[in-house]
């Protein structure tokens, strides 16, 4: 009989602890591309990897502005950031790694509609998985206030 009882409030234990997830914020302005392929798409993967690891799940947002716009355009050959050798010369399988981010992953990809014009930005020249917000800051205080820890991620 206390065995029945073990296994079933461990069961219970295991079961409430994958209905809270942990859950990140990124804000997300670096030009770096080192900094971004780093702290954003290897960090994400080990991150979740973790947490499934602990039978939890981790919930990932990505608010995106300042320079780091260019990492998430249909085409960057065809908008300001065309003299960014780096990026122009990784695109295609950059691309492809992003969007596994967000199908694989489940990450959530938030851009600044605000700031868009400022970079000659129109919604038609970002990517579709990207879903373009009023501003970064609703999109931080948004997530913040759902209980997301917040990790800024910037060229310092």
């Amino acid at each position: 009989m206390k065995k029945i009882i073990v296994i079933l409030l461990l069961s219970i234990g295991l079961g409430q602890a994958e209905e809270v997830p942990a859950k990140v914020v990124y804000d997300l302005t670096t030009k770096n591309l080192a900094t971004f392929e780093k702290k954003i798409l290897k960090a994400i993967v080990a991150n979740k990897a973790h947490y499934e690891s602990k039978l939890r799940e981790l919930e990932v947002a990505v608010v995106i502005h300042g320079g780091a716009y260019r990492y998430f355009t249909v085409d960057p050959s065809q908008t300001e950031y065309k003299t960014d050798k780096a990026l122009l010369a990784d695109y295609k399988t950059l691309k492809k790694r992003i969007k596994s981010m967000a199908d694989t992953y489940d990450v959530e990809f938030l851009m600044c509609g605000a700031g868009m014009p400022k970079h000659g930005l129109k919604a038609k020249d970002i990517v579709n998985f990207v879903k373009i917000i009023p501003n970064s800051t609703i999109g931080l205080i948004d997530r913040q206030n759902e209980g997301y820890a917040y990790i800024p991620i910037g060229d310092r």
